[in-house]
């Protein structure tokens, strides 16, 4: 963890902006937006926004210097990218389907957008340090 100026440990910003995007999500989802008969479609959101969670998680873990980890750093960076277009398309349906308001549905893309564009930049400079090509 990095050390801010107060010698206060702070997180990895990426492992904030996905613990944001999951208690944004149980926000978002409650029984008073979402009827019963979208419960599916609740349980993938949560699944999902964990899955990106737990994925940014492990990925800080593994260590660039050991050329099998960095591999698995670099499919967990494109897991979470997938997480997040789904999670995307999940938020598109709700808004269509009548659960958010067109409002809703940007400010809570801003979240999963912010953990999509931080793991793309992440992953872009470690195979540039490595100097691998696009």
């Amino acid at each position: 963890m990095a050390q801010n100026d107060n010698k206060q440990p702070s997180e990895f910003l990426i492992i904030t902006k996905a613990k944001d995007l999951v208690k944004h999500t149980f926000a978002m989802t409650s029984e008073k937006r979402y009827p019963k008969k979208y419960r599916a479609l609740t349980e993938r959101l949560y699944d999902r926004t964990l899955d990106i969670f737990e994925c940014v998680e492990e990925a800080n873990e593994l260590q660039l210097s050991d050329p099998r980890e960095f591999a698995e750093r670099q499919r967990l960076q494109g897991r979470i990218l997938t997480l997040c277009k789904t999670v995307l398309f999940f938020i598109e349906l709700s808004h269509e389907r009548g659960c958010i308001s067109i409002e809703s549905s940007q400010h809570w893309a801003k979240y999963v957008l912010d953990v999509k564009y931080m793991t793309a930049k992440w992953k872009k400079q470690e195979k540039e340090r490595r100097g691998i090509p696009r």
